[in-house]
């Protein structure tokens, strides 16, 4: 499964501190499931997260694939001028 970490204000909505494992095969599906986990979340994710996947960051790229062993990061929208 892989590892995701909450970054900044998403952390602090959840209230997660530390990683956690999520079992999902894309962005979209990783989505879904911390929707799931963190209700709380759900709100801001609908509005636009970037999600950061071993280090290369998608936004909008709902099919990118997650491996059972990377290392996720979820980040608030990105924003770019």
């Amino acid at each position: 499964m892989a590892q995701v970490t909450l970054i900044g204000p998403l952390k602090v909505i959840a209230g997660e501190d530390g990683p956690f494992e999520i079992d999902a095969r894309n962005v979209l599906g990783l989505l879904r499931a911390v929707s799931k986990r963190f209700p709380e979340l759900s709100g801001q994710i609908d509005e636009g997260v970037a999600v950061a996947i071993d280090g290369q960051i998608y936004q909008d790229d709902w099919l990118a694939e997650i491996g059972p062993d990377s290392e996720v990061q979820i980040l608030p929208p990105l924003a770019g001028g």
